[in-house]
């Protein structure tokens, strides 16, 4: 059997991974975005579903009692699951599986779907992630600091994945992260 195709965009958080998997989910049809749960809290403009499906931590625990993730993480404080239906439907119908994850999650999943490709998004510098966070209204110094030393040491693991694209311009950063999806595509 042909191996499942999977492209995970993995990297610090604010560095622009959802807006780049979002054009991609608008260009390429093909393509099926794995909706992760969390039991952080929505915020601004999200909803149940965009970009996360928000559950209570007790509702959480409950399905991992229940083996519904594939892989989960704690991060920032807060539990981040992938529901394991999600891959095995999208799969099943032919799509390629996309989504945004952390590098601990992206790592957990590798172990289950080694041929996934891997596309790590790297900011050109750490202060525009400050500078993101702060657009995020991050709740206080400690937290953007908390922050801030959470993306240095997954920026010291890019590595560990197939492609590197800095996310500086957003026209270069998507017109390289096209380039790995069609050839993803292309090898299906």
């Amino acid at each position: 059997m042909k191996p499942r195709k999977t492209i995970l965009i993995i990297g610090p958080t604010a560095v622009g991974k959802s807006t780049l998997l979002d054009q991609a989910l608008k260009d390429y049809p093909i393509l099926h975005d794995i909706i992760t749960y969390t039991t952080r809290a929505p915020r601004g403009d999200e909803t149940e579903g965009h970009p996360y499906h928000f559950v209570s931590e007790d509702k959480f625990r409950e399905l991992m009692k229940e083996n519904f993730f594939i892989e989960t993480a704690f991060v920032h404080g807060l539990l981040y699951g992938t529901p394991r239906d999600q891959f095995e439907n999208a799969h099943a119908e032919g799509k390629v599986v996309i989504m945004d994850i952390d590098v601990q999650g992206a790592k957990k999943l590798l172990q289950i779907y080694p041929e996934a490709v891997t596309v790590f998004i790297m900011p050109p510098a750490i202060d525009s992630l400050r500078q993101r966070f702060v657009k995020r209204v991050v709740t206080s110094e400690a937290d953007l600091e908390k922050r801030l030393e959470s993306a240095k040491k997954e920026m010291a693991q890019a590595e560990d994945f197939h492609h590197t694209i800095v996310n500086d311009v957003f026209d270069s950063a998507y017109a390289e992260l096209r380039k790995v999806i069609e050839n993803t595509i292309k090898n299906q």
